[in-house]
């Protein structure tokens, strides 16, 4: 986890110095947070902070937990994570029993306050992956329909051409991060579905 100390290091002071202010809805998670620059502003007037770092996995975001969410004392999360896991080759029940650990500290340490899954988008850099991708959403979707308090966000769905192929339009050009393009559509569906996700 040293790859991510130096990250994790900076957002600990911005949340220390008030910089990140607290009670928000939090989105924490991978780069597909930390890049959308205009979050803020495409989520007005919901008050929204970002602890997202860059790289992440499942696995970095249940380690680096404590030492971030609850610092921020979160109304909600939005959570993003898991196309990293995948693409470095982690089996799905690895995966999912790393999203089992963190929905036991959502419960634990913050009470099971109420929790947003994105769905792992289908980037076209990871096409070869698209089943093993639509295959961690399917599980996860299921757990979350056990719980109270959570939803699942299908931004997946939303991605792609009308022939069944990711949507290039939508990403930059390492076909991994979004555009402009496809944070608008990140952004419609998150104020569509306002009343279950944010506080």
């Amino acid at each position: 986890m040293q790859w991510y100390e130096a990250e994790v290091l900076q957002l600990e002071s911005r949340i220390k110095s008030g910089e990140i202010a607290k009670g928000a809805n939090l989105f924490y998670g991978s780069s597909s947070f930390t890049l959308w620059k205009s979050m803020k502003e495409d989520l007005a007037p919901h008050h929204v902070e970002n602890i997202a770092f860059g790289g992440s996995t499942i696995e970095a975001c249940v380690y680096f937990f404590e030492r971030l969410v609850p610092l921020c004392e979160p109304k909600t999360i939005i959570f993003y994570a898991g196309d990293n896991d995948i693409g470095n080759g982690v089996y799905h029940s690895d995966i999912m029993a790393r999203f089992e650990t963190l929905l036991a500290k959502r419960a634990k340490i913050l009470s099971g306050i109420k929790f947003t899954f994105v769905s792992i988008k289908p980037s076209p850099a990871r096409h070869h992956q698209l089943h093993r991708i639509r295959l961690l959403n399917s599980y996860v979707k299921a757990r979350l329909d056990e719980l109270d308090n959570v939803h699942y966000l299908d931004i997946h769905s939303l991605m792609y051409t009308p022939d069944g192929m990711p949507n290039h339009e939508l990403f930059q050009e390492d076909g991994l991060h979004m555009n402009e393009k496809g944070y608008a559509i990140w952004r419609n569906l998150l104020l569509s579905h306002a009343s279950k996700i944010f506080l």
